[in-house]
């Protein structure tokens, strides 16, 4: 098994990668950027890639969102939840007065910026691909310091100048394991869906079509992201992940419902939550109340009354 990741070494990514289990043996592939990453499990390079695909602070990752609601479909299969802390990283006899630059992910600056504005106020802030290039960057002579994991100063002969940097304590990235379209995993009961929704025709109360689609069948949404379609201003599709998996009557409702009033639907996976949480079911949306219902209509139409 190649497993496909953010690299170079020494990035979140790779931290992720390393907590899912079954690539625990598995040959670990760094690529320069996300796009390039789920290229490579296009087109057979790699058999799975892990990305980042949500931060509590910063919100969704829309490089991920926009690469996987487009192009040749891919599916993810599992998800895992990292807590992330940054530190600043420097080249050993470094203080902060020699700092001029510092580089990181443009995902990490925001998490940081009130930390950087009381330390290091005059320096300039530069975006790398990623964390670990930036600390690549830093080592190389070409920015003084980068945001990074402290798990990465070794990595490039780095020194950890301050750890534990952040503005909002507890952040958190969710990152999911994808691999070329499959059955999904079976169900565990602590799953989630995710799915891509396109409006064909834009018109008052087009969303809350969509939204009552998961409503009526107790079905909560975890996430909801619009992204344009790049066809013109005003042309939108929209991420959504929510608690269940495609096998319970629910959901595949839902799902037969979206498909109804949408232009398309892509359907991007059902797999186990890795917080483990267990959605609450609502009376008359359990597997047994679909059932019941349809046998219920069957006899109707049959004239059983």
């Amino acid at each position: 098994m190649r497993y496909a990741y953010l690299g170079p070494q020494g990035t979140f990514t790779e931290a992720a990668l390393h907590a899912v289990p079954e690539a625990k043996d598995a040959e670990h592939v760094p690529y320069s950027t996300v796009p390039a990453a789920l290229d490579a499990l296009r087109r057979g390079e790699v058999d799975a890639a892990v990305v980042a695909l949500e931060n509590s602070v910063e919100g969704s990752v829309p490089t991920t969102l926009d690469e996987l609601a487009t192009g040749q479909p891919l599916q993810i299969v599992g998800e895992v939840q990292l807590p992330v802390s940054f530190a600043l990283l420097v080249r050993p006899g470094t203080d902060f007065a020699d700092i001029k630059t510092v580089a990181s992910h443009p995902h990490a600056q925001p998490q940081c910026r009130r930390w950087l504005a009381a330390h290091i106020p005059d320096a300039e802030w530069r975006a790398a691909t990623s964390n670990a290039e930036a600390a690549q960057m830093v080592a190389d002579g070409h920015y003084d310091a980068a945001l990074a994991g402290a798990f990465a100063a070794a990595r490039y002969g780095l020194s950890v100048l301050a750890e534990d940097i952040h503005d909002v304590p507890d952040a958190v990235t969710r990152f999911v394991v994808l691999r070329r379209p499959c059955p999904p995993p079976e169900p565990t009961g602590m799953d989630r869906t995710s799915v891509v929704a396109f409006i064909g025709e834009d018109h008052p109360g087009a969303l809350l079509e969509i939204l009552t689609e998961f409503a009526v069948r107790g079905i909560n949404l975890t996430l909801i992201q619009s992204r344009p379609t790049g066809t013109g201003l005003g042309s939108y599709r929209f991420w959504m992940d929510f608690e269940g998996h495609v096998a319970e009557k629910r959901v595949g409702e839902a799902l037969m419902g979206l498909r109804r009033i949408c232009a398309d639907v892509r359907f991007l996976g059902s797999y186990m939550r890795a917080d483990r949480i267990r959605p609450e079911i609502r009376r008359g949306t359990h597997d047994a109340d679909f059932i019941e219902a349809a046998a219920w209509l069957a006899g109707i139409r049959s004239g059983r009354l």
